[in-house]
């Protein structure tokens, strides 16, 4: 039977290796500025790919208050308000919304 402390090393040197190469290799390559373009606009990519799914799913009775909370801290970060702003006012606006649905009968809406 293998050691499980054997074992974990193993796990780790797996995944360190793969991330090791690139960060070693890349300080001597020279890219395009298309490419670096490219390669700077990756973590936005990836950060919309974790919270679009969340934004569609926040509410399955109610679908549009994920997207309203979104749009509402999309433009904040747009105009450059800080973050801690951003959540504040951003729940502000969901707790508003929450309060005026009962209103106007808006919870039967279906996409």
């Amino acid at each position: 039977m293998i050691n499980i402390y054997v074992l974990i090393l193993l796990c780790a040197l797996v995944t360190f290796i793969p991330r090791l190469i690139p960060a070693i290799a890349v300080d001597r390559l020279n890219f395009g500025p298309k490419f670096e373009k490219f390669l700077n606009l990756i973590p936005y990519t990836a950060l919309a790919a974790l919270i679009c799914p969340g934004v569609i799913t926040v509410d399955p009775n109610i679908w549009y208050v994920g997207l309203v909370g979104a749009l509402v801290a999309g433009g904040l970060a747009w105009k450059k308000v800080s973050i801690g702003a951003i959540v504040i006012i951003t729940v502000i606006a969901l707790i508003i919304l929450y309060s005026i649905i009962p209103y106007f009968g808006l919870i039967s809406v279906v996409l």
